[in-house]
């Protein structure tokens, strides 16, 4: 089956393709098809993550697999959340996003830095699809008080998990793509893809 994965961030990317490499599909990206960019208009991760799917399969005929994520810290009331690619304003990069952050928690004790990653992946089969797929994972850890590490994107190198004693940038990609929250909800859609192909042996 060939879908479109519905962002130009090359960081998803790499990682959604590693994760679901083993699954009988085709992914074609932004990458590959000149796609206009969505507005972000939801309040929450699954309805921005809808309109992602929903354009993307319009634009390119095919079916489309789209993310939504952000971190949630408690301290701070769940922001950044649903903004937290653009935190640190409508420039924003990763860099920016992650001082303003560490600048808001200043002085703050680690135990009280608790946060977490959200993701919600949605897929759709056509532009009107009136029954999407919807799968949903999170990633619980703290907020580090200065960056480790090199690896991953986002808010990586601050979200640091106490178990293993290292920041989300300090992981491989393999450690990362067998625990994160993404990887949690591509779990539901590659399920959701392996039972479809069973009906359909079983028919």
């Amino acid at each position: 089956m060939k879908i479109m994965l519905a962002t130009k961030n090359p960081g998803k990317i790499k990682e959604i393709t590693k994760i679901l490499s083993s699954s009988d599909i085709e992914l074609f990206s932004h990458k590959d098809f000149e796609i206009p960019e969505v507005e972000e208009t939801g309040m929450t991760f699954v309805e921005n993550a809808l309109l992602k799917a929903r354009s993307s399969s319009h634009v390119t005929g095919l079916p489309s697999i789209a993310d939504d994520s952000g971190i949630e810290v408690d301290y701070l009331n769940a922001r950044p959340g649903v903004k937290s690619a653009r935190y640190s304003g409508k420039n924003a990069s990763n860099e920016s996003n992650n001082k303003k952050l560490l600048k808001e928690l200043q002085g703050v004790p680690l135990e009280k830095r608790a946060a977490r990653y959200r993701c919600v992946i949605v897929f759709t089969r056509f532009k009107n699809d009136p029954f999407p797929v919807i799968s949903m994972g999170s990633w619980e850890g703290f907020i580090a008080t200065s960056p480790r590490g090199s690896n991953g994107f986002g808010y990586d190198p601050i979200f640091f998990l106490p178990d293993l004693g290292k920041t989300s940038a300090e992981l491989s990609d393999e450690d990362k793509n067998m625990i994160s929250h993404r990887a949690i909800a591509l779990k539901g859609i590659e399920n959701y893809f392996v039972n479809q192909h069973n009906y359909k042996n079983e028919i």
